[in-house]
């Protein structure tokens, strides 16, 4: 991979350099903490990894963090896992994240867009009103600090309140979207034994109706540990027998109480995907998210209160706990609730010109579904207010900057990202303050000793390598839940590198500090020595129109060979004839590798993904080596299990 001199695809203005908070952010550092004042963003990025303690503790001054108890010290044990950030610090991240209700209650918090209606918004004073309402009725229900709160709810303003009201009593925060069956969700939640669920009865999506009180139902059977549940009426139906109102509990304009807690104290648990066994039960930390989340929302989106920050996503996804700590900065935050592609591919462009969104984020395949779908959206919106343009969930292939470039604005600011659930954040992705690289992400983020490392543990620049962070950040899980030794948490990360976590992606670190990302490194393709990500083959295969998706699988055989197979999801009319193979093996060989040309190709009637979106490698993968469909996935972790018959039919006839 050439990693020579390429043009940038967009650089920032001086103007636009000199505005961004990281500017200042930079020269403030350097005048009170021995931060580098010159050398841009590379060198203040040396700074924050080889003087933690230093760029942390200016992070908590430069955001004024409120501690109502001071720390000891920043870092107390280094250890990983293990690291103890702010020993000794109390605080409460609902109290930041209410802040701006102070001085300007009047403002929007929150704006609200369904599939059929204007934005609503929700003022900063009331959603004060709505979380100390909330807070004093979970207080008045027994809720305590450590208790666990659920929410079985869409993107809608009252998931927020009740995030920020379970925070503000230092209870434990955890939700699941309404698409999520029973199964998926008592996958999750059974773990955690809520004493409290916040529910619909029922959620609108693609133009439809879905009803889910007998969902509901299920779940307050099936967990037994509720001693409350609150109906929120999106559909207009009575509260089920015993169910308290939303209306009855959240109406009321109490100043909120916050609770002073530790600083590693939990504020919510996230879900991994779960493809293989019950999913991760992932625990984060009050302070930590505070701390990382300004960081990366204040410095690297360089949002504040001027902004208005739309991310689409659902509440199932790390992505809607990321959007709700856009209050931190202040920033208006947009809740869309409804399909990416309702009534037409465009509707995410449609939100984000009916909310004057400023930083608009969405997936990968959202932009190359608008690409392929011939969307036009600085044409057809009026997305003018719109800076940025942030992508996650998979690498945006080359084509989607390229598009984002020809199609949105030549001075967009394209923000690839990539982080994980397990961090709730970013490793690396946008810096206002760099160029953009087509299919590069701009650079890993401050405090994230990002390397890519080779199987020895040697860090490599310019090659392909496994991704690590050699030092702790402050989003790290405190723990799994139901994890009492925390032998899975040091698995699920520690056991390659002792004490380095290894997240499980390929990346290049280019010798001009940006990041390539190649793909999940346990489904990673090895021909002949040659490792190459999986999302490399996408985005070739998939720019044929003749594709709708695909999947591809390389499997070490038991007699030392290698299958690799690609399985194609035709789009409507294609049919997989010796042209389109010819096609497929001629893009792969002339884009990629004729390493990389697939043994088979072949046709499947879909390719089945993790309910938060993600194709699903590894189990398909496993399936392949014979191993049985009920240990080789969990079934409440996929969008559409019937997809699955056909691999392990597939395997049976090759077995």
């Amino acid at each position: 991979m050439s990693t020579a001199n390429p043009q940038p695809l967009w650089q920032p203005d001086p103007a636009r350099i000199a505005q961004a908070r990281i500017t200042a952010f930079q020269a403030w550092a350097a005048a009170h903490h021995g931060a580098p004042a010159d050398g841009g963003y590379a060198a203040l990025h040396r700074w924050s990894v080889d003087h933690l303690d230093a760029f942390w503790k200016a992070v908590t001054e430069w955001f004024d963090i409120r501690f109502s108890t001071p720390y000891t010290q920043v870092l107390g044990a280094r250890a990983m896992p293990g690291a103890q950030w702010f020993p000794g610090a109390t605080l409460n991240y609902a109290e930041h994240a209410l802040r701006a209700a102070e001085d300007r209650p009047d403002e929007p918090a929150l704006l609200y867009v369904d599939e059929t209606h204007e934005p609503r918004p929700v003022t900063w004073a009331e959603l004060r009103g709505q979380v100390g309402s909330l807070a004093a009725e979970l207080r008045a229900l027994g809720v305590r600090p450590g208790d666990r709160v659920s929410g079985y709810l869409p993107n809608i303003p009252q998931a927020v309140a009740a995030l920020l009201a379970t925070a503000s009593v230092g209870a434990v925060w955890t939700s699941c979207a309404p698409d999520f069956g029973a199964r998926s969700v008592l996958d999750r939640f059974q773990q955690v034994e809520p004493v409290v669920l916040f529910t619909v009865d029922g959620y609108r999506y693609g133009g439809k109706e879905h009803d889910r009180r007998e969902t509901v139902a299920e779940l307050r059977r099936e967990l037994p540990t509720l001693r409350a549940v609150v109906h929120i009426p999106l559909l207009g139906t009575e509260a089920p027998e015993g169910a308290l109102e939303w209306s009855a509990v959240a109406s009321g304009d109490t100043a909120p109480v916050f609770e002073q807690v530790p600083f590693d104290h939990p504020l919510w648990v996230l879900y991994s995907s779960g493809t293989t066994g019950l999913p991760k039960a992932i625990v984060q930390s009050q302070g930590g998210i505070l701390v990382e989340h300004l960081k990366q929302l204040g410095l690297h989106c360089d949002l504040g209160p001027e902004d208005r920050f739309f991310w689409y996503t659902s509440t199932g996804w790390m992505m809607w706990n990321f959007l709700v700590s856009g209050l931190l900065t202040g920033t208006t935050i947009v809740l869309y609730d409804g399909s990416p592609g309702y009534p037409d591919t465009g509707a995410q462009w449609k939100v984000a010109e009916r909310t004057g969104a400023t930083l608009y984020g969405t997936s990968a395949a959202y932009v190359m579904a608008c690409r392929k779908a011939g969307v036009h959206p600085s044409r057809d919106y009026d997305i003018s207010a719109v800076k940025c343009v942030a992508t996650t969930g998979s690498p945006l292939p080359p084509d989607g900057f390229r598009w984002l470039h020809d199609e949105v604005g030549e001075d967009l600011w394209i923000a690839s990202v990539s982080g994980g659930t397990d961090v709730c954040s970013c490793f690396a992705g946008g810096v206002p303050t760099l160029p953009v690289y087509t299919g590069e992400l701009q650079a890993p983020a401050l405090g994230t000793d990002l390397q890519a490392w080779d199987p020895a543990g040697e860090p490599l620049v310019d090659e392909v390598g496994e991704l690590v962070v050699t030092q702790p950040m402050p989003s790290m899980p405190i723990r799994f839940w139901n994890d009492p030794d925390g032998s899975r948490y040091h698995d699920s990360y520690f056991d390659t590198y002792p004490g380095v976590w290894r997240h499980g992606d390929w990346i290049t670190l280019t010798g001009r500090g940006t990041v390539i990302i190649h793909g999940r490194s346990d489904s990673t393709l090895n021909r002949q020595g040659v490792r190459m990500g999986s999302a490399d083959i996408y985005e070739v295969v998939e720019r044929l129109p003749e594709i709708k998706e695909s999947l591809v699988i390389g499997i070490e055989q038991p007699d030392g060979g290698y299958w690799m197979p690609l399985f194609v999801h035709l789009a409507p009319g294609a049919s997989l004839d010796d042209t389109l193979l010819d096609k497929v093996k001629r893009a792969i060989r002339e884009h990629l590798s004729p390493r990389h040309v697939p043994d088979e190709i072949i046709e499947v009637p879909g390719v089945p993904h993790t309910l938060t979106g993600k194709r699903i490698e590894v189990p398909v993968k496993r399936l392949l080596q014979g191993t049985p469909l009920e240990k080789a996935v969990n079934p409440g972790s996929i969008d559409d299990l019937t997809l699955l018959a056909f691999y392990e039919e597939l395997a049976r006839k090759r077995g």
